[in-house]
């Protein structure tokens, strides 16, 4: 440990835009569903994780990050080991197995081994440093990463499958991979996205059909989804309806409202200029994030503050993408605001690294 630990160093502007997306979020979920008693509870469990996730943040922040590296190995395989064991005891959704049930909780390996795929390349490239920036070098890094992408591409679950391949591969560009060599590497995933089109489970290939052939006079389904998303969006105007106002979201013509499509209910009830200042506070995460990368004393460091700027950008641009009806429907979350407690807990426990990294960004003092 550092003697002395001064909390000067602390990102107290990251905190504070983390604490406001929070409670926003929580608030949106209150608006989202209202009216559904089945769904109140999950007011409450937000605003408990939310709490539990800035005691992480602090707790995270005051270990050096150093520490988390060298416990690498057991880290890496304890979430392995909850991965494989989704295949026979976890819970069910949309054709995938995806959840434990502890009481009335449901835990998410897969949120937390997207932050334990971060902390393990960073370790990696840390290590590999000086190793030529060839392929070999690449598919060591791949190789993490595939340990993990595996289990969860067996789940399926094909959505965070993409954002740990994203993850990877901006790791490896900004540590030098050449660009041309990143850009066949991401021809070669479209070309294997292709031929395993076909044994995708029957939601995930309608997923992408529907979102390259839409069906207007669709009533269920991701077609209709989308819609429902698009109308709350469009109705909103600029200022919006008013908290809880909104037609779409209060008379439940949007569907998930509360987690894939809160962008949409946002949207609705506070205009484009709600969603707007949306975009902003997750922007400026992302930036002191990775401001925190740039003054990170060593590449580990570096490379956490910024695969956590990576995970918290790409699970962002994805879900508004979905809203706006840009990319197919993928059942990301968008960060800190939709309903999820592993899903939030994992993003503290990312914000905490990168604290613990920003906070050691000095000559340590022995």
């Amino acid at each position: 440990m550092t003697r002395g630990l001064s909390w000067r160093n602390f990102d107290f502007l990251l905190l504070g835009a983390i604490v406001l997306a929070s409670s926003f979020g929580a608030a949106m979920i209150r608006s989202a569903v209202a009216g559904n008693e089945i769904l109140q509870p999950l007011i409450l469990r937000q605003i408990y994780f939310a709490l539990l996730g800035i005691v992480v943040i602090f707790v995270v922040a005051s270990v050096d990050y150093r520490y988390w590296l060298a416990l690498y190995r057991p880290i890496y395989f304890g979430i392995m080991v909850f991965l494989v064991s989704l295949s026979s005891l976890g819970q069910s959704a949309f054709g995938a197995q995806r959840w434990f049930q502890v009481g009335v909780l449901f835990l998410q390996p897969t949120e937390f081994a997207k932050i334990v795929a971060i902390v393990v390349l960073a370790r990696y490239f840390e290590q590999a440093q000086y190793q030529p920036k060839d392929l070999r070098w690449a598919f060591g890094g791949f190789l993490w990463a595939f340990g993990l992408i595996f289990w969860i591409l067996l789940q399926p679950n094909l959505s965070n499958v993409v954002v740990l391949t994203v993850i990877v591969s901006a790791m490896l560009w900004i540590n030098g991979l050449d660009l041309k060599q990143v850009l066949y590497l991401g021809l070669a995933s479209i070309i294997l996205g292709a031929i395993a089109f076909p044994f995708l489970e029957p939601y995930q290939q309608a997923r992408v059909l529907t979102f390259l052939f839409p069906n207007p006079n669709a009533t269920y389904g991701a077609t209709y989804n989308v819609q429902q998303a698009l109308i709350a969006i469009g109705s909103g105007g600029f200022f919006g309806h008013g908290y809880g106002h909104g037609t779409q979201t209060q008379l439940r013509f949007l569907k998930v409202r509360h987690t894939d499509f809160i962008f949409s209910a946002v949207s609705e009830e506070f205009g484009m200029l709600g969603g707007i200042i949306v975009i902003l506070t997750l922007a400026f995460i992302v930036w002191r994030c990775i401001r925190a990368a740039q003054k990170a004393r060593d590449v580990s460091g570096s490379m956490i503050a910024f695969g956590v700027a990576v995970l918290i950008f790409f699970q962002g641009a994805v879900n508004i993408g979905v809203n706006l009806n840009i990319v197919p429907v993928s059942g990301l979350p968008l960060p800190f605001i939709s309903y999820g407690g592993s899903g939030l807990t994992a993003l503290m426990l990312g914000i905490g690294l990168v604290e613990s990294v920003a906070m050691r960004h000095k000559q340590m003092e022995f």
